[in-house]
């Protein structure tokens, strides 16, 4: 009977505690994830670059050896490797919580009882009973406690709440994954656009010295046509400081040359030295670029795959938090020796063990439970946001290195044409002054305009590399 009132006043508490807890579970409202285009402007490809292995991408051998040696030696990329790991670790403990914590035990101790206590008395008064033996006998005043043995605690997961955790550290493993892929796939870019820098520098080098050998020519004739009183001084010098200012030019390109081979090694992971390189920036130019459907194309970006798994993490910590305001099921054991004398601990008669299970759950003082619950909520539709901007971003940045491909070679035929047009004039004007119908300003000019002329193709040139760099990295390429 008394077992049956017991009982009738627990069901209650019980029922209470599951009605609220299916309270907290309900799902809290998100706004749901955005949709792409169905197609980039201009663009209907079923396929895109973004699926060629990096190999395949980069025809250069100079460039695919500095890749492999920055895929081995990055800083960055070891660095992610080891959150692989952290990550790891975080699964192996999050499914060590769903099985039961056995603790090997040696312990020894004591304590005195008051003479005027329960426990003071009763020892007291046990010592002088006939049934107990010598070693039986309570020592007093002093009582050791031994124990050799082992312990046990477990949660049983009835509501799922260890197995949701579980989940989240295993999503938020493949997450760090991705990161590495991440990682891998901004440092190929890097890498690849150092390298065609560097071609573009030395393009540009090649261009000034060009220019230097016509310009230190063209001082010498001038000088020649002072003697012979068809020039003057203000021409000497007007040519002279032409020379210095392109061989001022020379310096600074060499300059940026050791910036950007000293930058590209850091990538690799070595100290400064030469880069080897050859070839020019005309080679390995694509004549179309695909780029595939967007909602199939931007889903291969690292970035995206790892906000995706992220938002799937904080959803379960979220769903783990609200499980946490349910009853827990709790179960201790204790199994070993236990005696008030060494000598008698490991004894047949000290085998001692126990085991206690229990429901427990928050009642008062709940705000602990709240505030997590409020923070994984927040969390939940953090990465949403973060999902939805990382498609926003990733759309974007396609969508502009597509036009920056296609107005680029544009620019570069116009270039191209303008090149030609004022090397036609700079001879045009040596011809004319010549026959006296130029100015050596004239030829000064004409000579300035063809070199920078030619170092702004070389910039577009080398513009369009770092353009399909762009694209390939947005397309998610590389990391496979």
């Amino acid at each position: 009977m008394k077992t049956y009132k017991t009982l009738c006043k627990t069901l209650p508490v019980a029922a209470l505690l599951l009605v609220s807890g299916c309270k907290m579970m309900q799902p809290i409202k998100q706004s749901a994830a955005i949709r792409t285009p169905e197609a980039f402007e201009n663009q209907n490809d079923s396929t895109g670059i973004g699926s060629m292995q990096w190999k395949s991408f980069f025809k250069d051998p100079n460039l695919t050896a500095l890749i492999d040696t920055a895929l081995m030696n990055n800083p960055d990329l070891k660095i992610a490797v080891q959150r692989i790991e952290m990550a790891r670790s975080n699964v192996m403990l999050a499914k060590g919580a769903l099985l039961p914590a056995v603790g090997a035990e040696v312990s020894g101790g004591g304590r005195k009882f008051g003479d005027y206590t329960m426990d003071g008395v009763g020892n007291y008064d046990t010592n002088f009973s006939e049934n107990i033996d010598a070693d039986r006998r309570l020592p007093a005043p002093f009582m050791p406690d031994y124990f050799a043995g082992f312990r046990s605690t477990w949660e049983v997961d009835i509501w799922g709440k260890l197995r949701t955790q579980r989940k989240a550290a295993y999503t938020r493993f493949l997450a760090s994954e991705k990161g590495k892929h991440l990682v891998t796939t901004s440092l190929i870019a890097q890498v690849s656009s150092l390298y065609y820098e560097l071609l573009g520098m030395d393009s540009e080098l090649a261009i000034i010295k060009k220019n230097i050998s016509l310009q230190q020519s063209a001082v010498e004739n001038i000088k020649i046509q002072k003697e012979g009183g068809r020039a003057n001084e203000l021409g000497v010098r007007q040519f002279t400081a032409q020379l210095l200012n392109t061989q001022s030019l020379e310096i600074q390109i060499n300059q940026r040359i050791v910036e950007a081979e000293n930058n590209l090694n850091l990538l690799l992971g070595r100290f400064p030295q030469r880069i080897q390189r050859q070839g020019n920036l005309n080679d390995n130019l694509p004549d179309r670029v695909q780029t595939g459907i967007p909602s199939r194309m931007l889903i291969r970006r690292p970035d995206i795959q790892q906000a995706e798994l992220d938002l799937l993490a904080n959803n379960a910590d979220l769903q783990a938090a609200r499980l946490a305001f349910l009853p827990s099921l709790n179960i201790t054991a204790m199994l070993g020796f236990n005696a008030f004398k060494s000598s008698l601990l490991f004894n047949p008669g000290s085998i001692a063990y126990n085991a206690l299970g229990g429901l427990a759950a928050p009642i008062f003082n709940r705000k602990a439970l709240k505030a997590g619950q409020k923070r994984f909520e927040a969390a939940s539709i953090e990465s949403l946001y973060s999902y939805n901007k990382a498609i926003l971003t990733g759309f974007q940045e396609v969508s502009t290195s597509l036009k920056k491909i296609e107005n680029t070679k544009k620019i570069s035929d116009f270039k191209k044409q303008e090149v030609d047009v004022l090397q036609q004039a700079v001879a045009t004007s040596r011809d004319l002054f010549l026959t006296g119908y130029a100015t050596y300003l004239e030829i000064i000019t004409a000579q300035k305009n063809v070199l920078e002329a030619e170092l702004a193709l070389t910039e577009v040139q080398k513009d369009q590399h770092l353009a399909l760099i762009e694209l390939y990295r947005s397309l998610g390429g590389g990391w496979e």
